[in-house]
This record gives C-alpha cells, sequence and structure tokens, in this order.
C-alpha cells in the first residue's frame, strides 16, 4: 500500500508574480496531474438531499451548476486574483462582460456615473447608451483633466470609470489622484486595465475599488478565445457581483478558463517582450515625416510620460501613430504591410493593425472621434513576439506606401 504523506503547499502571499502566474490557485484531484484538469459539467451530484439544501443555502462548501461557478474557472479566478492582489475575482464570457456586470450589479435607477471620454467603443455605448435606459445618467469628462472629475461629481455619483491607458490614443489617467476623488464622493471607482495587464498596473493599489480585464487579450495571449474577469473585495463580490453574475449568467465556459489559465502562465515573458519591441518600433516611427505624431507611454515625447513612469512599471505592448493623407493614407499604410496584420483584436503574439476610425470607433461621429483624440490617420499596432527587425522592415513598406 502506498503511503500518502500530505506535501505542504507555499505560502502563495509569498510568491513573487512571475510564479503566481504559474501555481496559484491549482485544485488537484485525487489523480494527482500536473497541469490543470477541464472539468467540463453543466451540474454537480451531492451525496444527500441535505447537503444539496444546504449548499444551495450557501452553508455548504462545493460546486452546485457551472453558470454559478466550476473548479476550472474557480483555478483562473483564483490564479488572476493572486497576481493582481485582489480579495476576491470573478471570471465572466468576455471582457464586455466584465465592464457591464461590474457596472449594473450595484447602479439602479436615479444614480450617476463620471466616466472619461476617451474609452473603447463598447464601453462608451455602455455609458451613453445602455445605463441611462436603465434610470443611470452619466457625465463624461476629460480624463486628464482632474478639475474635471471633481466638476461632474453630483450628490447621486454612485460610479467612476475610466481605462488607463486609454483606446487607441494612449492616454495615461491619474489613477492615484481619480481615486481621491471618487472616494471623496463615496463613488465606486472601476478601472479597465486591459492595456497595461496585472503585471504593468495596479490599480488596486492606487486606490481603484474594482478593476476589470479583457482576458482575450494578453492574458490569453494567443488569439484563441474569449474571457473577461471582475476583480475587488470581498464586500463589493459579495454585496453586488456575486448574485448579479449567478442570476444573470455571463458566465465563462470551462474550456476557455482552462486555455486561460495555460496562457496566463507565459504572460510574464511574453509581455516583457512585447514590450521590449513596441518600444524599439516606436523609437524606429517617431519622428518619420510621413508621420503627424507617434505615441507610446514609455517614450519621453508622451504627453503622460512623467505620469506613465510613476504609475506603471512598462509602457505595454501598444502605440498609435497618425498618418498623413488622412483615411486614405492609413489605408495605403495598412494595405502595404505583408507581416503585420489588420486585425481589431490586441494583446496577441502576432503584431496587429487597427484603424480605430472605422473599427472600434466607427459608431462615433467624426466630431465625437475628433473630440476623443482619434484622427482620420490614426492607427493602432499592438506589437507581438516577432523579431523586431522584421517588424520594422515592414513597417517601412508602410511608410513607404503613403
Amino acid at each position: 500500500m502506498t503511503v500518502k504523506i500530505p506535501r505542504p503547499a507555499p505560502d502563495a502571499a509569498s510568491l513573487r508574480p512571475e510564479t503566481r502566474l504559474i501555481h496559484s490557485g491549482i485544485l488537484r484531484s485525487q489523480f494527482g496531474e500536473n497541469a490543470e484538469a477541464l472539468y467540463l459539467t453543466q451540474s454537480f451530484v451531492y451525496d444527500s438531499a441535505e447537503q444539496s439544501a444546504a449548499r444551495f443555502r450557501g452553508e455548504d462548501d462545493g460546486f452546485i451548476y457551472s453558470r454559478f461557478s466550476n473548479p476550472t474557472v474557480a483555478m483562473f479566478e483564483e490564479r488572476l486574483r493572486a497576481v493582481e492582489g485582489a480579495e476576491a475575482a470573478r471570471a465572466t464570457a468576455t471582457g464586455m462582460a466584465a465592464v457591464t456586470s461590474a457596472l449594473l450589479c450595484f447602479l439602479k435607477a436615479g444614480d450617476h456615473v463620471v466616466a472619461a471620454r476617451a474609452l473603447f467603443g463598447s464601453c462608451r455605448y455602455v455609458i451613453e447608451e445602455l445605463l441611462p435606459r436603465f434610470g443611470i445618467t452619466s457625465t463624461l469628462v476629460e480624463g486628464t483633466d482632474l478639475k474635471a472629475w471633481e466638476n461632474a461629481i453630483r450628490p447621486e455619483t454612485r460610479a467612476f470609470f475610466l481605462e488607463s491607458p486609454t483606446n487607441p490614443t494612449l492616454e495615461i489617467l491619474d489613477i492615484a489622484e481619480i481615486a481621491k476623488l471618487a472616494k471623496k464622493a463615496k463613488a465606486t471607482f472601476i478601472v479597465d486595465n486591459v492595456f497595461a495587464t496585472p503585471l504593468l498596473q495596479s490599480p488596486l493599489a492606487l486606490g481603484a475599488d474594482v478593476v476589470c480585464y479583457s482576458a482575450t487579450k494578453h492574458i490569453d495571449g494567443q488569439g484563441r478565445c474569449l474571457g473577461g474577469a471582475i476583480l475587488g473585495s470581498q464586500q463589493f463580490v459579495k454585496d453586488h457581483l456575486h448574485t448579479f453574475l449567478r442570476q444573470t449568467g455571463p458566465a465563462m465556459s470551462p474550456f476557455n478558463a482552462w486555455v486561460l489559465l495555460k496562457g496566463i502562465e507565459t504572460m510574464q515573458i511574453r509581455i516583457e517582450k512585447a514590450q521590449d519591441n513596441a518600444l524599439k518600433v516606436a523609437d524606429f516611427l517617431a519622428g518619420k515625416p510621413k508621420l503627424k505624431k507617434v505615441l507610446y507611454p514609455f517614450r519621453k515625447d508622451h504627453p503622460q510620460y512623467e505620469l506613465a513612469k510613476r504609475q506603471m512599471k512598462g509602457g505595454s505592448t501598444l502605440l498609435s501613430f497618425e498618418v498623413e493623407g488622412n483615411q486614405a493614407g492609413a489605408f495605403r499604410f495598412a494595405n502595404a504591410l505583408r507581416l503585420i496584420r489588420i486585425s481589431n483584436n490586441l494583446g496577441d503574439a502576432k503584431s496587429l493593425l487597427t484603424h480605430p476610425g472605422t473599427t472600434t470607433h466607427q459608431r462615433f461621429t467624426p466630431e465625437a472621434r475628433a473630440e476623443m483624440g482619434i484622427g482620420e490617420g490614426l492607427l493602432r499596432l499592438s506589437v507581438g513576439l516577432e523579431h523586431p527587425d522584421d517588424l520594422i522592415e515592414d513597417l517601412s513598406r508602410g511608410l513607404a506606401a503613403v
């Protein structure tokens, strides 16, 4: 008979982020598998009717139904929670499910939201068009203007929302200072941290209450599946988020959670390589005569460079640049590329280029796009893991075609 000696687990709090990306949250079955198990099941069985009743009352630990929770999804949640340093995490089907759930789980008719004007198109839709259907008003402000945030506060303000760096103009918003204003207003402060990732920016440590991710991006990092996540305090999850997710059902599939678990293991080395490439590409493009501007947070010519260096650990994997000739010039640039592909995704191992004015932000009027800093010639580049010289050679083709 084999003698089983319990092997003590390491103290997760003492582990460094790179190690947490690999070892946090593992739930091993009786078979002792090394790779995380994929639990493709809709429901779970109970030892007795009494146990079933106790579990539904929340008095017995365990799983009930995969719309509520699932072992594979729970492993992903715990791993991301450990990396972020949050008290609790919940996974969702997509990044937009995360943003929408984070807002709707606690807002009600009569409440007011203050949000940065520069947002991903779908986030602007939620703030401007979806929330008003439920009697929730909003004010959009210039995100870099702290006075604008303060002036927008009303007695009924219940939430602040922003993304930083912004999509696609890569503005850096002062999370710590905005957090002070949110706390003064007794508003829940929600940050979409998808561009920076949990490795390069820690909104909770800067004073935010809730962080959202599209796990589709850097967390998967290889263009395979969709996913989202919401992280915050145990109280926020218990009082607001848990029941909302359970009853409305924007659940992450166990298979996607398993894929994301494998993706998160390599996120550190992928982001380090991609952001090194991004800086080299930004340096190459800067000052080129056919470009009006190049935006990368860790270049000294970025308008919020000092804030980016103070708030972030790295410049991330994205940059934007504006081509002469407006949309026609941008299209000529994009169509001349051979290696970099045209796609509206980001955070991938492959370098991807998009024209925000006709894709992610196409639903806005030209005036609204101009207000957000999105010119007709603006292109957003998500830099991947290729050799930087190959990327630079490809971008040279684009420049020659403008």
